[in-house]
């Protein structure tokens, strides 16, 4: 049968296999060259802050002039902000996607919507500073806040979290919830219950992203937030001022008068970035255990 295989047809097949090889090399090259530049950032930041981290840095007061403060009211206020946008963006995110997904109709004003959201995920972080700066500044008059910047960091997370579920519930496959349904499971329980698990990872993966940036924005809590935190710790008031550990990081490398600014911004910068790949860590933790359990 092989002797029927003109030379030409060969020549072709031998062209596609090398061609092949030749572009998975290159992919492969290129995947390494990114993880060689990602890794060797990551150590140079980490060898330089992690040597000098203490417990009274990570939970110290900062001070103006002399050396020696801590981060401790702005590694707070990183997590009680993140907190407050991850409880406000997570019901109306999620929710939004398992409609678009499961419930809203195909015609145009669907996709109109579905647009909107693609806009509203590409708007610059600062554009949502602004916003919450005019409704609680201008508008409410509170002033700069933890509320201001917790509501206006919700907002930058609600679009990519609403896309990221939509799709995430896209790809479990319809053979999966026809079974539900012929079972006489309703179409709300299967989607609770047989949906939603069955699309977890990728949710998940919607979550860590938008928890991740919002750990790490800088741009929104600048504007909505201010620059200054509390002086006490565990300082739970909504409407303190908000200022978070990279707007921290900005304001020492630029503004700061310490003698020691440089020696603060090496290490918030790798206290920011541990806790960045930890979040991310944690977030994936019931995906991996659900996997598990899965293969046994």
């Amino acid at each position: 049968m092989n002797n029927n295989i003109s030379p030409f047809t060969n020549r072709k097949t031998n062209r596609r296999l090398v061609t092949d090889r030749l572009f998975t090399g290159f992919l492969w090259l290129v995947t390494l060259a990114v993880m060689t530049i990602v890794f060797a950032i990551l150590f140079i930041i980490l060898s330089k802050g992690l040597r000098h981290l203490s417990l009274h840095f990570l939970f110290g007061l900062p001070s103006e002039i002399n050396a020696g403060g801590g981060i401790g009211p702005f590694l707070f206020n990183s997590f009680y902000i993140l907190i407050i946008s991850m409880i406000i963006s997570l019901p109306i995110g999620i929710g939004s996607g398992i409609y678009l997904a499961e419930y809203a109709p195909n015609n145009r004003l669907t996709e109109i919507i579905r647009t909107c959201i693609e806009s509203l995920a590409s708007v610059p972080s600062i554009i949502y500073g602004l916003f919450g700066y005019v409704l609680f500044v201008n508008y409410f008059h509170i002033g700069l806040s933890v509320l201001g910047a917790a509501v206006s960091l919700s907002l930058l997370n609600l679009p990519v979290l609403t896309r990221v579920t939509e799709e995430a519930i896209q790809t479990v496959p319809q053979n999966i919830r026809e079974a539900s349904y012929s079972l006489g499971v309703t179409k709300s329980a299967t989607i609770l219950r047989v949906v939603l698990p069955a699309a977890l990872s990728g949710i998940l993966t919607g979550i860590s992203l938008v928890a991740c940036r919002a750990f790490g924005e800088s741009a929104v809590i600048l504007i909505a937030g201010g620059t200054a935190a509390s002086d006490t710790m565990w300082d739970f008031h909504l409407l303190s001022q908000g200022a978070n550990l990279p707007v921290h990081l900005w304001y020492v490398q630029s503004e700061a008068l310490v003698p020691d600014a440089k020696q603060i911004a090496d290490r918030s910068a790798a206290v920011l970035i541990i806790i960045i790949l930890l979040i991310s860590v944690v977030i994936r933790i019931p995906a991996w255990i659900r996997a598990y359990r899965l293969r046994r």
